[in-house]
């Protein structure tokens, strides 16, 4: 009896094993080169602004995974991260996405963004650079009512 317990036992952990095999997807992330953005004039502070930007997806296997930062005082370093998927079918599109991010002002300094834009011909991260300055929401509208 205790030798149909243990084939029997042998025998489910046979069936319920993991297989070697792995069919399910390869994914990798990569981040994507930033070729447009639009940022406002100046921020005002208090408020909350949206900051758009765009990349070119080369093909469907690319998919938004997120927007990462690098935070530092008011210098914000910004990039796109896409998942990729490398075992499926895809479909050539070089098509312009455009994603968003909204930032709610705090200080008074002005902000510095660096927009990844990808690598050089050395490997040296690339970076569009924008500064934003930040007005007081108070004397913006003193300056409205004194020119009408």
């Amino acid at each position: 009896m205790k030798k149909y317990v243990f084939l029997f036992l042998v025998f489910v952990a046979f069936l319920t094993s993991c297989s070697v095999e792995n069919d399910g997807p390869v994914v990798r992330t990569e981040f994507m080169p930033i070729v447009n953005v639009a940022v406002p004039d100046h921020f005002v502070q208090g408020q909350t602004h949206e900051i758009l930007m765009s990349y070119v997806k080369p093909n469907s296997c690319y998919v938004f995974n997120n927007i990462i930062f690098d935070i530092e005082g008011h210098e914000r370093t910004v990039s796109i991260l896409n998942t990729v998927y490398q075992n499926q079918t895809c479909v050539t599109q070089n098509e312009l996405t455009t994603v968003s991010f909204d930032l709610t002002v705090s200080g008074d300094e002005v902000y510095l963004f660096k927009f990844y834009q990808g690598k050089d011909e050395y490997g040296v991260d690339q970076y569009h650079l924008v500064e934003v300055p930040v007005v007081n929401g108070r004397n913006l509208d003193l300056t409205k009512s004194n020119n009408n």
